[in-house]
């Protein structure tokens, strides 16, 4: 196979990843894919001897590498806020975050009044919210646990089920036939009985 073709593959299988890293929803993928592209774009250009194009994605490397950094060890405040099924801003985050919601939980239609409903925070940005039916004195029955794709580390859930021990619940069960839903709850620590899941808290 031709030298230079290999070189043009690399070249654009490089730029392929920087452009892919911009369609990502989550910070922390699209810093991590742009630095993989930009590793083999830096490559590419040092073979071609184009060393000013090298120069500059070792720039881009290392300030992905300072982004991913903080990305990582940035403290998350996290509170959780009781709300009523009636609340406005419940509404209006459900109605805006509502076709991602679908791909997760594609049977939620609305909470009851009944519900334990939360608003899960970041500082003053709303990260998530966590909406379940109680199941017994100290059980709940998930009906939504959905975060914006900026919080999908995990760490707000484990907050909200750190809070929901906290308040005296002691297990919670889980319903999904989503796999990256069921990928969640497994990462969660839910262990799993057909398309159910539970943990104890």
């Amino acid at each position: 196979m031709d030298t230079r073709f290999i070189l043009e593959l690399i070249g654009y299988t490089g730029s392929l990843l920087v452009i892919v890293s911009m369609l990502m929803t989550s910070v922390v993928k699209l810093r991590i894919i742009n630095t993989v592209g930009s590793v083999i774009f830096c490559g590419y250009a040092i073979a071609i001897h184009s060393y000013p194009t090298a120069a500059m994605q070792i720039c881009l490397i290392i300030i992905n590498m300072i982004n991913l950094y903080k990305l990582n060890n940035t403290k998350k405040e996290y509170a959780a806020v009781g709300v009523n099924a009636n609340d406005g801003f419940l509404a209006h985050f459900l109605f805006a975050n509502s076709s991602d919601i679908k791909k997760f939980f594609p049977d939620f239609s609305n909470a009851s009044e009944n519900d334990k409903i939360f608003l899960i925070t970041c500082g003053q940005v709303p990260a998530g919210v966590f909406i379940a039916q109680e199941d017994g004195a100290d059980s709940l029955c998930v009906k939504l646990d959905y975060t914006t794709p900026a919080y999908r580390d995990c760490s707000a859930g484990k907050f909200m089920f750190s809070h929901l021990h906290h308040l005296g619940i002691k297990k919670i069960t889980a319903e999904t036939k989503i796999p990256a839903h069921e990928k969640y709850l497994r990462k969660m620590g839910f262990s799993a009985n057909g398309d159910y899941f539970t943990k104890n808290l």
